[in-house]
C-alpha cells in the first residue's frame, strides 16, 4: 500500500480520519520494529515516535495533536502485541519476514471469538444521532486566497483586499491559490476555527482579509454548496452495518488490550 497516498486521500475526507489511524499500524512495522531484550517488554523508542509523526505530517500536513500522537502511538503497540502473540502462536511458520502477514493471522483469531450483540431500531436509531457528523454532508466551500508576497501587515492586507475590490489602490504583488469543495471540519483543520466560521459569513464574490492561525489571509469565497441533513430511514442497513464494523472494532480492540496485559510497555524520550 501507498501509504502516503492513503494520508492524502484521508486528508481529503475527515471521516476518513478515524479509520486511517487504525490502518497506519500496518504501514509503519517494516521500519518500527520494537527491541526485544525482554520478550515480555514493550519499548515505544524515540524512532518510534519520531516515524508515526514524520508519516503522518506527510499525509496529513499539518503537526499531530498530542491526541493524534496518542492513537498512533496505541495503535503501534496494539499491533507489537498482535505479532508478538501471533509468534507464541507459531504463526509465523512459512511467514518469518513477512509481519503484516503473521500480525493478521493473530488478529483474525483474536476476533473469531468475538460475538456481536443485537441491537434494536430505538437503540440503533440513537447511535445513528450521536454520530450524525459521519452521516450528514457538510456545507462545502469553493475559495480562493491571495497569498502576498511581500508587506503581510494587517493594514496592508486590508487595503490590498479592497485594491482587489475595486476601492483602493496596492501595488501588493501575490500567488493565486484555488480550493474546491472544502467541508468546514478541514477549514478548522487547516485554517483555524475562527477562519472556517468567518468564511461561512462573507458575501460571495467579494474579497476580504480573514483572520486565521496563521494570521490573516486575503480570501474570496466562490461559491458555498449547502449540506444535506441524513435521514436515519433512508440509510436503516448501511447504518447497521456501521454498527457492526464499529461494535467488532471496539471489541477488538478490547481483546488486544487484554493481551497487552502480559507486557510491560515502556515509552522512552520525549514524544516529538
Amino acid at each position: 500500500m501507498d501509504l502516503s497516498n492513503a494520508l492524502k486521500r484521508a486528508a481529503r475526507e475527515p471521516l476518513l480520519h478515524f479509520l486511517f489511524l487504525g490502518l497506519l499500524l500496518f504501514g509503519v512495522d517494516h521500519v518500527l520494529n520494537a527491541r526485544r531484550e525482554d520478550p515480555q517488554t514493550i519499548v515505544v523508542g524515540a524512532d518510534v515516535q519520531k516515524e508515526v509523526r514524520e508519516i503522518f505530517v506527510a499525509g496529513m500536513q499539518r503537526e499531530p495533536s498530542p491526541g493524534d500522537m496518542q492513537k498512533l502511538i496505541d495503535r503501534w503497540v496494539d499491533n507489537e502485541v498482535l505479532y508478538r502473540e501471533g509468534l507464541s502462536l507459531g504463526l509465523d511458520r512459512g511467514d518469518s519476514t513477512i509481519r503484516e502477514r503473521v500480525i493478521f493471522k493473530a488478529m483474525s483469531i483474536a476476533r473469531s471469538g468475538i460475538t456481536l450483540p443485537t441491537i434494536d431500531e430505538p437503540t440503533l436509531r440513537a447511535w445513528f444521532e450521536a454520530r450524525r457528523d459521519r452521516y450528514d454532508t457538510p456545507a462545502r466551500y469553493d475559495f480562493m486566497e491571495a497569498v502576498v508576497i511581500g508587506d503581510s501587515t494587517p493594514e496592508a492586507l486590508e487595503t490590498f483586499a479592497a485594491a482587489l475590490n475595486g476601492t483602493a489602490k496596492s501595488d501588493t504583488q501575490s500567488d493565486l491559490r484555488v480550493f474546491k469543495d472544502r467541508p468546514h471540519t478541514n477549514l478548522v483543520e487547516s485554517y483555524g476555527s475562527d477562519f472556517a466560521d468567518k468564511l461561512a459569513q462573507l458575501k460571495v464574490g467579494e474579497w476580504q482579509a480573514v483572520p486565521s492561525s496563521a494570521g490573516l489571509r486575503v480570501v474570496r469565497v466562490e461559491a458555498i454548496k449547502p449540506g444535506a441533513t441524513a435521514k436515519f430511514e433512508d440509510m436503516k442497513d448501511s447504518v447497521h452495518q456501521d454498527w457492526k464494523d464499529d461494535t467488532m472494532a471496539q471489541r477488538t480492540s478490547d481483546a488486544v488490550h487484554e493481551m497487552s496485559k502480559k507486557y510491560a510497555i515502556r515509552t522512552e524520550g520525549a514524544k516529538p
